[in-house]
């Protein structure tokens, strides 16, 4: 297999501190020493990274947008999406599942009372505490207004009656945020309650069996009458749609991460192969048809990052970045998918085995044109903002 050194973003701007420089070294150092010798064996057989997850966390990366008083990073987003883009580039999964991680932090921390932010945030940002978002349903993807799972309330408590679709990280989770319908129709009647992973009722399907990123689990989460305390609700009642809005602006930024990162590592792959192999007496890299291949490649993986760049610039000042955050994320996953099957018609009959990790990283990029919202939805959001 090649062996490549990836070429980290560009670590200039105001919000590269010495220290953010140094953070963005250590995921580097990590995720060469740590995800690159792994990937391949933990998806071949569909297990899950937890201990990697673990050291990360201990390495102060599972809380790196969030403040410092309650155990994370207190870095601006621009520099946590650089750290998701690193790890990406050594191995998906572990990436998402960071991005995953911290979208299930943002609720307390952003929506929390003061007692739950004191009381759970330092063991969530910690990493010893592994959390995801049920969000999805069978009828109510996209539009979440058509969640159907329903809380009522029982004395201290609230009982949850419904079946979540898709939740990354069914079954390892140590907690789950859960949305819900605690009143009427529509989206004024969304909450969410936070449920520790043990509460009695909160029962994970069987995995799905995916084209892709098989060492992440992915279930239907089923919630026979569980109970929940009432002093789990994050925020008021009938905050759960404004939480989702903001969640899925974080969201689709760690996605678009993703995705630039995933890109790269196709394209110093190819190029590392292009040079090495020969064709009619020279290296196939001096072919025009796969040199401007390589170009076009290298030409849309920049313009991906500089539009991540400038929507986690956007929500680092307070700014909207609704729709940029939609453009990043619809850019860089269709980027991903071109640069990803590119590289395996540049390697031609051995893109297409296991041998080489190309492959496999395009049955990856095909997922990240899928979740936090289909790259039609994307498309409809951005048309909106007109």
């Amino acid at each position: 297999m090649i062996r490549t050194t990836a070429l980290p973003p560009r670590a200039t701007g105001p919000a590269w501190s010495e220290e953010a420089v140094q953070l963005l070294g250590l995921a580097q150092d990590l995720a060469d020493r740590e995800l690159a010798p792994r990937a391949d064996d933990f998806e071949a057989r569909g297990e899950f990274p937890r201990e990697v997850l673990r050291l990360l966390g201990r390495a102060g990366l599972l809380g790196l947008p969030y403040p410092v008083e309650y155990g994370g990073g207190g870095q601006p987003y621009e520099v946590y999406l650089a750290v998701l883009e690193v790890l990406a580039q050594r191995w998906l999964v572990v990436a998402q599942s960071v991005n995953i991680h911290v979208l299930s932090c943002f609720g307390v921390a952003g929506y929390g009372s003061e007692q739950q932010r004191a009381e759970l945030l330092p063991g969530m940002l910690g990493g010893e505490q592994l959390g995801a978002n049920c969000i999805s349903e069978a009828g109510a993807g996209s539009d979440i207004s058509a969640i159907r799972t329903s809380a009522t309330r029982d004395g201290e408590d609230f009982v949850l009656n419904g079946t979540k679709a898709w939740t990354s990280h069914a079954g390892v989770a140590d907690y789950y945020n859960v949305f819900c319908r605690t009143g009427g129709p529509g989206i004024r009647g969304l909450s969410v309650l936070l449920a520790p992973a043990a509460t009695a009722g909160l029962l994970p399907q069987a995995h799905e069996r995916k084209m892709g990123a098989r060492s992440s689990p992915t279930a239907a989460v089923v919630l026979d009458s569980a109970r929940v305390p009432a002093d789990r609700m994050i925020g008021r009642p009938g905050k759960g749609f404004l939480i989702a809005t903001g969640l899925f602006d974080c969201g689709r930024l760690g996605i678009a991460a993703c995705a630039v990162g995933l890109a790269q590592a196709a394209i110093d792959y190819a190029v590392q192969y292009a040079k090495g192999r020969e064709q009619f007496g020279q290296p196939v890299i001096g072919f025009q048809g796969v040199g401007f291949l390589l170009a076009d490649m290298v030409t849309q993986v920049n313009a991906a990052r500089a539009l991540l760049i400038q929507a986690a610039r956007l929500k680092d000042s307070g700014a909207d970045c609704t729709a940029a955050a939609a453009q990043a994320k619809l850019f860089a996953t269709d980027t991903a998918m071109r640069v990803t099957t590119d590289a395996v018609q540049i390697l031609g009959a051995y893109g297409y085995v296991v041998d080489h990790p190309v492959e496999r990283w395009m049955r990856e990029a095909k997922l990240l044109q899928l979740i936090e919202g289909t790259n039609q939805i994307q498309r409809l959001v951005i048309s909106r903002s007109l």
